[in-house]
């Protein structure tokens, strides 16, 4: 994969990385950084009322807790000895009902609130009633410390995750959702078309598809 949009004068190479718990205090860190000014966020924890951050803390640690308790795959962009972007990639084989997770939904209610974890859980099922017939990856969690941001290394992760994708058999397809419209041009420069847009509030999640193949990936790597 060509590296000519990092600009390595000023960094070290980047790395990929597989993440495992050893890596679970950066990541949370990096996506509470990445998710807490996010509109979707802002509106499922209510960012008028106190405790908004610790709300936020508290559903990124235990989806991290959540997917890495399933299985399912992390990777991230090492600097040196810094982890400087992460992403958790839903298995195509996973149709997660939030809803059946009885401990997973106690913890949430404990730390995050009876009323945010509902606002979630419904979130969660909107998204699911957009998702293609196909067996597809999701990307439910992604971010780049604020330090790092606008260097090349969101996309270049986004890339790592597209071709992590391709060489699994078992899926067609990526989905990911997002609430930022400026980021829609370049998740539309990566591939992505619309599945349906979510109404949060006064905002909108766009929840967006590509198709993720062998055949594809291997077009996109040559």
């Amino acid at each position: 994969m060509a590296q000519g949009k990092i600009d390595n004068k000023k960094n070290a190479e980047p790395v990929f990385v597989r993440l495992d718990e050893t890596a679970i205090s950066e990541a949370k860190s990096i996506l509470f950084q990445s998710y807490r000014h996010e509109p979707t966020f802002q509106y499922l924890f209510d960012r008028s009322r106190p405790g908004y951050d610790q709300r936020v803390r508290a559903t990124i640690r235990e989806l991290i807790s959540l997917y890495l308790d399933l299985g399912q795959d992390a990777i991230g962009i090492l600097l040196k000895d810094t982890l400087v972007a992460v992403a958790f990639i839903g298995d195509p084989d996973l149709r997660l009902n939030l809803k059946d997770q009885l401990s997973w939904r106690i913890r949430m209610v404990l730390t995050a609130g009876f009323s945010s974890t509902r606002r979630y859980l419904d979130y969660h099922e909107q998204i699911k009633r957009l998702l293609p017939d196909s067996q597809t990856h999701q990307l439910p969690l992604m971010g780049v410390h604020p330090k790092y941001q606008n260097r090349g290394y969101g996309r270049l992760l986004l890339e790592k995750v597209e071709q992590f994708c391709a060489e699994n058999p078992r899926g067609s397809g990526l989905v990911l959702d997002t609430s930022n419209s400026s980021y829609l041009p370049f998740y539309e420069s990566e591939g992505f078309r619309s599945l349906g847009r979510i109404q949060l509030g006064e905002h909108e999640d766009h929840v967006l598809y590509r198709e993720v193949g062998p055949a594809i990936g291997k077009a996109r790597t040559a």
